[in-house]
């Protein structure tokens, strides 16, 4: 086994995706909230092995990328028309040392794979994770002519590892000659590649077919987690006041240290409850001025991004403003909206009621405004 992040990781994530269908690149399509190559990077990175991760992209997908792998730091490579002159661009600098090779199509893939690759190592110019085919092979088009021992047959997956020398000799050796992968590379230029087992994870989405599936063993791996929050401001000076990050008209506003937004505040506090963070009091403290006046667009956009950064999935958010005025029914709508823009939801995933205490406590004498939201969310285990 090589030292701790040692080994350099290459992902190819050049491909337009086509069989797929859409616009977007396979690639770079949410899976559980997570873009694909966001799940393939993660995967790579989390090894204590890997010390490094490439991400080879195509031309022009610079901003969808970045976009897709938000802070994570990787290195984003420009690859070419050809899966070799994409790898061979993701080489680049390398002249020693263990990389693995991973398709950016494959968004799992387990550590106990990665293991058996380094391992395998000691002994080969290459490894590769296979699967045994399960079903019968014959040759035939119209008809069946011949059918194949499948016991001589193997599936071959990704990631691949190789020493960096043996597979840039390789492809010296092999320029020119197509390969749908670097163990084909190897192989051709009559370096040994060892085998390890493989895993049903490291299937490729290549058909829409495989989406489900991919969702399906996702959801496998996560549980559900419910949290609420709540807030009030009293009503001090004028109007407007701020909820849901709608301006409504009201002869009084709200105080507080930000726009004292009740809402946006109560969901905060939510979504930071399903991740255990604390609440909005932590992250934008009051007795910091740099968020007095603040927007509370920027409360609950950090609060989303934080559940998204675990893995996490946010499946629905609710809130109930409770007060004796204004009245909200004709401005619910927008603020659902609103509250959906910034979480980065569909519009079904929020919901927002009012109601009144019937002229009791503080809201009953029209005193403030409260709010109470509950998130309901799905975090990897």
């Amino acid at each position: 086994m090589p030292p701790a992040s040692s080994v350099t990781a290459i992902l190819v994530a050049a491909g337009s995706g086509s069989r797929m269908g859409g616009e977007l690149p396979k690639q770079y399509r949410p899976l559980g909230g997570k873009a694909v190559v966001a799940h393939a990077v993660d995967a790579l990175a989390g090894h204590p092995a890997v010390g490094a991760v490439r991400v080879v992209i195509g031309t022009g997908q610079e901003v969808t990328a970045r976009e897709a792998l938000g802070e994570r730091d990787v290195t984003l490579i420009t690859g070419g028309a050809e899966r070799s002159d994409s790898v061979r661009a993701g080489l680049g600098g390398l002249e020693e040392g263990i990389v693995l090779i991973h398709d950016a199509a494959r968004p799992f893939c387990p550590p106990g794979v990665i293991d058996a690759l380094l391992e395998a190592l000691d002994d080969a110019a290459g490894a590769v994770p296979v699967l045994p085919v399960a079903d019968t092979l014959a040759r035939g088009s119209e008809r069946l002519d011949e059918i194949v021992d499948r016991r001589a047959v193997l599936r071959v997956q990704t990631p691949q590892a190789f020493h960096v020398e043996d597979l840039a000799f390789a492809f010296s050796e092999t320029r020119g000659r197509p390969a749908t992968d670097e163990s084909s590379v190897l192989l051709a230029a009559g370096l040994k590649v060892a085998v390890v087992d493989g895993a049903p994870e490291l299937e490729k989405l290549t058909a829409p077919g495989d989406w489900a599936r991919a969702e399906a063993m996702l959801a496998a791996t996560f549980v559900p987690r419910t949290a609420t929050g709540f807030d009030v401001h009293a009503f001090a000076g004028d109007g407007p006041l701020m909820m849901g990050g709608v301006a409504i008209p009201h002869e009084r506003g709200l105080a507080g240290h930000s726009d004292a937004d009740v809402v946006l505040h109560a969901l905060t506090d939510a979504l930071l409850g399903t991740i255990s963070e604390g609440d909005i009091g932590v992250h934008f403290p009051p007795s910091d001025p740099q968020w007095k006046g603040a927007s509370s667009d920027r409360f609950l956009a950090h609060a989303a991004g934080l559940v998204r950064s675990r893995g996490g999935v946010i499946d629905h958010l609710d809130c109930t403003v409770i007060c004796e005025a204004p009245r909200l029914g004709p401005y619910r709508e927008a603020m659902r909206q609103r509250i959906a823009d910034i979480a980065a939801l569909p519009l079904a995933s929020v919901s927002l009621k009012a109601t009144t205490s019937e002229r009791l406590g503080f809201t009953g004498r029209g005193e403030g405004i409260a709010a109470q939201a509950v998130a309901s969310v799905r975090v990897p285990q």
